[in-house]
């Protein structure tokens, strides 16, 4: 079996162009022999093979040959006369001999300098990407250290910079957030013409929100904030807050509504009635003897599942019991049941 180019990179078979790239730079950094002086040879085999897989499945010719006949068929092996690649493409050609495919694997320092800019990491040489030995990076920039240029992501910081993102509450009320609904948020920036003015804009964006949501979740539009020299517009990024409201309060997919009663409807019985956030009369009749820590559990009255609107938490009804300042003799004997249930 030969070389699993797709494992090296750590791609799947489907990947495309930017997934090849942003595989690449990432291992590229983590194995280049000069961040690896300590276990330099084994550093230098892992990027050359990284290189060479890079170079292959990047290439779209070079692609359809590897899926097709693997590593040996493309470094030299025979494939049967009239081999072509998808769509009828022919990939091979015709020399003294069988047809076979010619591959020439990229010098692995080029490949370096394509990202990164320089082609002086130390110098990889052959056709098949050997590692040359040499300089460093350290003597073309000072002694500076390139990697220190790179975050944890193997990606260099060059370029515009990304400005911070902006935060704004978007208040919304329990309803809206029972229901779902639409609101519309008109802003104002600052954007750029093909001669670098800047000119003020007003724009309305949409957020569509969903039933379920919960305080704190954020929506974010890209690259909406104003346009700098030398910077990439900042996110607008909108979080959900919740408005207090006059009845229901909100435990996670649950809502709990408290009843303030009598003495007498806490030992005689009590109906709850109560409309809900989409509109709808309840009448809930309980018959159990209302202690001060009873709660009736609704089940499904509460809040939509953000996941799946079509569940529901639970409605929770407490009660607040109303005590008279002086009681009967037939009232302490009701008081004394109530706080024995």
């Amino acid at each position: 079996m030969g070389v699993d180019y797709y494992k090296v990179l750590q791609v799947d078979k489907s990947a495309k162009d930017d997934d090849l790239k942003k595989a690449y730079r990432k291992l590229a950094m983590k194995w280049h022999p000069d961040k690896n002086p300590n276990n330099k040879k084994q550093a230098e085999a892992k990027f050359k093979e990284i290189s060479e897989a890079y170079d292959v499945l990047s290439d779209p010719q070079k692609r359809a040959v590897y899926d097709q006949y693997g590593e040996e068929g493309l470094k030299g092996g025979v494939p049967p006369p009239g081999a072509g690649g998808p769509d009828g493409a022919t990939y091979f050609h015709s020399g003294n001999g069988p047809t076979t495919f010619s591959f020439s694997p990229r010098n692995a320092d080029d490949i370096f300098a394509e990202f990164f800019g320089s082609s002086g990491f130390g110098g990889m040489g052959g056709g098949g990407g050997g590692m040359r030995g040499g300089s460093k990076f350290g003597g073309m920039f000072g002694g500076e250290d390139i990697f220190a240029s790179f975050g944890d992501s193997g990606g260099m910081h060059h370029g515009p910079r990304k400005a911070p993102p902006i935060e704004n509450k978007v208040p919304c009320s329990l309803e809206e957030l029972y229901k779902g609904g639409t609101k519309k948020m008109k802003i104002s920036r600052e954007i750029a013409d093909a001669s670098g003015r800047t000119m003020t804009v007003q724009e309305i964006l949409t957020i569509d929100i969903k039933p379920g949501w919960k305080k704190g979740t954020k929506i974010t539009f890209q690259e909406k904030g104003n346009e700098q020299p030398n910077m990439i517009p900042a996110d607008l990024v909108f979080i959900i807050d919740e408005k207090p409201h006059s009845v229901f309060t909100r435990d996670g997919n649950d809502l709990i509504v408290t009843q303030r009663i009598s003495l007498a409807e806490a030992l005689t019985g009590y109906t709850v009635r109560l409309t809900t956030l989409d509109g709808r009369n309840l009448t809930i009749p309980i018959t159990n003897v209302i202690h001060p820590t009873y709660e009736e559990v609704v089940p499904r009255e509460g809040m939509p599942i953000a996941k799946d609107p079509s569940k529901k938490g639970n409605l929770r009804i407490k009660f607040d019991i109303k005590f008279p300042t002086r009681l009967t003799a037939e009232q302490k004997s009701g008081v004394k049941r109530l706080f024995a249930g």
